[in-house]
């Protein structure tokens, strides 16, 4: 892959064709349809209209799209808080899948989180996803012996 600080683009060379752009304007509706189709029982808070502009109020350089072409195929959100990395909302397009999109955003993922300083990235699946499951652990994740806890908090 090309440089992970200023290229916008680098092309993959596992994929013929398939460029990771760090994510523009452009990409909105792209990328709306791609989460309508990848988390299509989603909650209203996950919407593209609703993550998409809290995502780009901070570390926007952590959002990137797979580009086939000018078509967004698959797309990934990432963050670092200074002591660990989280990976979500990473999605491909069904007609785009097992063809290495998504090993590609996960190594431009971790790749700029490693020149941040980050050592350990985290994420998590529904434990009814076990295709997700095992794509990740085919690239070095493991389950670890924790409890997974939220609250949803209303903003003010």
């Amino acid at each position: 892959m090309a440089e992970p600080h200023n290229g916008k683009r680098s092309k993959d060379s596992m994929m013929s064709g398939i460029e990771i752009a760090i994510y523009a304007d452009e990409h909105f509706d792209g990328v709306s349809a791609l989460w309508q189709e990848a988390f299509p029982n989603d909650q209203p808070w996950n919407s593209a209209v609703s993550a998409i502009p809290a995502k780009l109020a901070f570390q926007p350089g952590l959002f990137f799209v797979a580009l086939d072409g000018n078509r967004v195929v698959g797309s990934l959100m990432a963050g670092y808080d200074g002591h660990r990395g989280w990976v979500n909302r990473i999605a491909v397009l069904q007609s785009h899948q097992a063809q290495g999109v998504g090993s590609a955003l996960m190594r431009e993922a971790e790749t700029r989180l490693r020149t941040m300083g980050c050592t350990k990235i985290n994420l998590q699946v529904r434990t009814s996803n076990a295709a997700a499951a095992e794509f990740y652990e085919r690239l070095g994740y493991c389950v670890e012996d924790r409890i997974s806890m939220s609250k949803r908090i209303a903003a003010n």
